[in-house]
């Protein structure tokens, strides 16, 4: 049984995000489910047929990864989109903000600095399985820096197709656009 694309149109209109940014931006992610489920079949035939030990099936495999975290980081993303309301202070996910950065702005500011680094990928707020911290991270490309054993909490997408159409090299104040519309119902669901 293969994936199917979620259907994200209900964000078509939100602030700060043009339709035709959002459209790419879904059809892109439609692109990394289909390479998914191709990579997946393709496999189980090799599978099947004996050839697990070429280069050909080495190469596919390592190329799932890059697929399949396209896929499922595009899937966070666009899930912990389309709020108006803001962070609930009081709540899990304020409360643990606090007790692990300091306070929200020290967190908040970490955030938005690990977005702005130089280069292609995404900047995720982790929560370690084992002890329960949070941590911001950088991801290059989608299978590269990963925290083992982490649950992704809140996704942002700091690849230039996620913000270049409405801001050009702005990243700053696509990062601005990202934080006006969290679901932090949705993030603070993803908390442990």
């Amino acid at each position: 049984m293969g994936y199917a694309a979620k259907d994200y149109s209900h964000l078509i209109g939100m602030e700060g995000f043009s339709e035709t940014l959002l459209k790419n931006h879904f059809t892109l992610y439609e692109g990394y489910v289909a390479n998914t489920n191709r990579l997946l079949d393709t496999l189980a035939e090799m599978v099947r047929e004996g050839k697990i030990g070429t280069p050909e099936y080495a190469e596919l495999k390592r190329r799932t990864g890059f697929e399949f975290n396209g896929m499922r980081l595009h899937e966070y993303y666009f899930e912990n989109l389309g709020g108006k309301e803001p962070i609930n202070r009081s709540g899990k996910l304020g409360n643990k903000l606090v007790e692990d950065f300091g306070s929200i702005e020290n967190w908040e500011a970490d955030f938005r600095s690990t977005g702005s680094m130089r280069g292609i990928g995404w900047a995720i707020l982790y929560q370690d399985n084992l002890t329960g911290k949070l941590m911001n991270q950088w991801i290059n490309e989608h299978e590269t820096g990963h925290l083992a054993g982490c649950i992704s909490i809140l996704v942002m997408d700091v690849f230039e197709h996620a913000f270049m159409i409405d801001y050009g090299l702005k990243r700053a104040d696509y990062i601005a656009a990202f934080f006006k519309n969290i679901r932090w119902d949705v993030v603070e669901g993803r908390l442990k």
